[in-house]
């Protein structure tokens, strides 16, 4: 009772920065009927385009692997504050059973941040900054779900079986997915986890004067810092090799 009461008093939102926002796949195809772009269609296929690799779709039911159980997900639209359309496709993760283990996902904390500037600070050092795109896309999921494909899946595909591979928004075990699988990458290139904060990576390195000091990489979620004198070279030739990083957010630099 208490929760339908509040529901009715949410208001719910239509129009954003004066734009409409699309409550559905068949709403975002009208609204760009009427407007006579195809702004909402393509802030679509763009993220469905980026989905293709979390998805392998089956010609039916009946060659779904066996333990996978049903789940769904949902459009959601939205504007951003240059007026850009945007979309992205959320797994119904409160439709799933509750886990019973442990989907623990850390991020570095605000004080380790603080740390890592003083430090770079003392040690002449640069802070490069990126952004992971689609992050938890990059990431297996532990989770055996399938979904049946909606429109937005496009008519080729619509009612298909289609098995979910990568981590998804919204997935109750999505976080902590992509947590693991980022820690078993950065062993990989050598860093070492701080045994005071888990997010904090570090590794032996030599700076242009032949002395030796420790370069740091911070994560949080798909926020990444670099502290060392090579900053640039770990972010493009050894994270960005495998992971895609946002060009919009690449290389900020602190001086």
């Amino acid at each position: 009772r208490i929760i339908s009461s509040v529901n009715s008093r949410v208001k719910k939102v239509t129009h954003k920065y004066g734009v409409e926002i699309p409550s559905s796949v068949e709403h975002c195809y009208r609204l760009d009927k009427e407007n006579g772009n195809t702004l909402w269609r393509d802030a679509l296929n763009r993220e469905m385009n980026n989905l293709q690799v979390a998805f392998d779709i089956l010609p039916d039911k009946r060659s779904l692997p066996p333990g996978y159980t049903k789940s769904s997900g949902h459009i959601i639209f939205d504007v951003r504050m240059t007026l850009e359309r945007k979309a992205r496709w959320v797994k119904d993760g409160h439709r799933t059973p509750d886990p019973t283990t442990s989907n623990y996902a850390g991020v570095v904390s605000r004080e380790s941040v603080q740390i890592a500037f003083a430090y770079a600070a003392l040690n002449g050092l640069d802070v490069f900054a990126a952004d992971v795109q689609n992050a938890y896309l990059q990431a297996p999921t532990s989770e055996k779900h399938y979904i049946i494909c909606g429109d937005e899946f496009g008519i080729e595909h619509r009612g298909k079986v289609a098995i979910i591979r990568r981590a998804l928004y919204g997935g109750k075990f999505a976080g902590r997915d992509y947590w693991k699988h980022m820690r078993k990458f950065m062993n990989e290139l050598g860093f070492i986890s701080c045994k005071a904060d888990s997010d904090v990576w570090m590794q032996k390195a030599t700076n242009d004067r032949g002395e030796d000091y420790w370069e740091f990489v911070l994560l949080y979620v798909d926020d990444i810092l670099c502290v060392s004198h090579r900053g640039e070279e770990v972010l493009r030739k050894e994270i960005g090799k495998h992971f895609i990083l946002k060009i919009s957010f690449y290389w900020y630099l602190f001086l």
